[in-house]
């Protein structure tokens, strides 16, 4: 059970005592910008990099809804201290960037704004109350923001 509560509050930033899914958000853009760091320096094919990025990001929703379902029993539904599934999400907002940290800050803004406001549907996965749903509101929330994201680099106004 401590290997579950420690992958759903995402190494612990679940527990800070002000904005945990924040702090988990940014926890969550420092792994995958140092991730990229490393990829970026070995791998030298941009479609490889891409597809272990979404391997990455598919391998952390996988693991983090089993741990969500295991912490589930002690702790309440979506409990400020899970915060594995805002890692996922936030993963997915920057998962097609270019590597410069600029869009990944862009992301996690843009991110943490759809997380909190909770528009276009997003709401309703908030309120499903099962162990996925803690999961895929946060993952539509990086749909939304990798959307707004891409059309912004598109149209030159990043």
């Amino acid at each position: 059970m401590k290997l579950h509560k420690i992958i759903a509050s995402g190494l612990g930033t679940g527990f800070v005592p002000f904005a945990p899914g924040t702090a988990g958000s940014v926890l969550g853009i420092l792994l995958f910008y140092s991730f990229n760091f490393v990829l970026n320096r070995l791998i030298t094919e941009p479609w490889l990099v891409f597809a272990l990025n979404l391997f990455a990001i598919i391998f952390v929703l996988f693991v983090g809804a089993y741990s969500i379902k295991m912490v589930h029993k002690i702790w309440e539904h979506d409990a400020p201290q899970i915060v594995i599934d805002e890692i996922a999400g936030v993963w997915i907002a920057v998962v097609a960037m270019p590597f410069k940290w600029q869009y990944y800050l862009y992301a996690l803004l843009l991110f943490r704004f759809f997380d909190i406001m909770k528009p276009l549907f997003i709401k309703r996965f908030d309120r499903m109350k099962n162990d996925w749903s803690v999961m895929l509101d946060d993952v539509l929330a990086g749909i939304y923001s990798l959307i707004v994201i891409q059309v912004l680099f598109y149209f030159k106004l990043i």
